[in-house]
């Protein structure tokens, strides 16, 4: 394997590879890239078992070929180079050398061949916009399980129907559910899929460098999700087991409803937290016709009172009720 590419091409495609990178691995082949040199363009893979990506760069390669290279290291190198174009080299006992301008490398890979076999794209069964995807994953990420123990909510559910796309994620404290119309075109049947947490927060990265405009290829198989991404594959493990029943928990009939300025509350909760205990982060808001009351106390720090004025009387009954202002400033 022989090429060259450009230094900001490449860094790049690595940068969007450490996520998946294993930093601590008992399989040390998981702590490298495969290189593939083909045609006119360098092909990287990374998986830590459970994620997987395929990326790649344009490149002029004088010899095809493939090889494996520390990914972390090899990061930090090309980060740290000029501005100049690249030659990379596969030497003999899998040693990768890296020429750019005045530095020169010679780094210690792996057999290629100890480097697991990724899963091919199949047939896609729907394509997503990428700023829709982007924006269900932000509004409902941070309500993901981060307890192992509890091994269905550490992802989030992913619900696409003909017209419509859901995403759901809880933590058994606090549920985040957002639906928005949108034609699917070529879906015939609901599909229903966990996406893992790990999964989500990689795949922001790669709409992050999308077109506003991009759509993502989405598939699966009996155990695999596929995210194809203009040239940028990911591909994750199924989360297994059965998602809370959401549903049940929502209201259906909800007639207590105030609106309210989402800056104003946010900032008035924020200030009430400051006196609230700091393990509970317990705040209480008090609907009334007329105003809306937050206020929390403890004997450590006192207490904090503050009146909002909603645009719209509350026309229900006087109600109090108390939540986390952690949770409710996450929304």
């Amino acid at each position: 394997m022989e090429l060259t590419v450009k230094k900001f091409d490449l860094l790049r495609e690595l940068q969007l590879t450490q996520g998946v990178v294993e930093r601590k691995t008992t399989i040390p082949i998981l702590s490298n890239l495969l290189f593939e040199a083909r045609a006119e363009s360098l092909r990287i893979a990374a998986t830590d078992l459970e994620l997987g990506i395929k990326t790649g760069c344009a490149a002029k390669v004088k010899k095809e070929g493939a090889s494996t290279v520390p990914a972390r290291r090899l990061f930090e190198i090309v980060r740290t180079l000029p501005d100049a174009d690249i030659k990379l080299k596969a030497l003999e006992n899998h040693w990768l050398e890296l020429r750019c301008a005045r530095s020169h490398f010679k780094l210690v890979g792996m057999a290629k061949d100890n480097f697991p076999v990724l899963p091919e794209f199949p047939h896609p069964l729907v394509s997503i916009p990428a700023r829709v995807l982007s924006t269900l994953i932000a509004k409902t990420g941070f309500a993901i399980s981060m307890e192992e123990s509890r091994y269905t909510l550490n992802g989030a559910l992913l619900l696409l129907k003909p017209d419509s796309i859901t995403m759901v994620a809880t933590d058994g404290h606090r549920l985040a559910h957002v639906e928005t119309a949108q034609r699917l075109d070529g879906l015939k049947a609901e599909v229903r899929v966990l996406v893992p947490k790990k999964a989500m927060n990689e795949l922001v990265k790669l709409l992050a460098e999308a077109d506003e405009k991009a759509g993502v290829e989405f598939a699966r198989d009996d155990s695999h999700l596929f995210f194809q991404v203009g040239e940028r594959l990911l591909i994750s493990r199924l989360l297994t087991g059965q998602f809370p029943n959401y549903e049940a928990v929502l209201p259906r009939e909800n007639t207590r409803v105030v609106v309210l300025d989402r800056d104003l509350v946010a900032a008035a909760v924020q200030r009430a937290d400051l006196v609230a205990d700091q393990r509970s982060h317990a705040v209480r808001m008090a609907l009334e016709s007329d105003k809306v009351e937050i206020s929390a106390q403890s004997p450590e720090y006192g207490e904090a009172h503050e009146e909002l004025v909603p645009p719209k009387a509350f026309a229900g009954d006087p109600i109090q009720i108390g939540f986390n202002a952690q949770y409710l400033l996450d929304f």
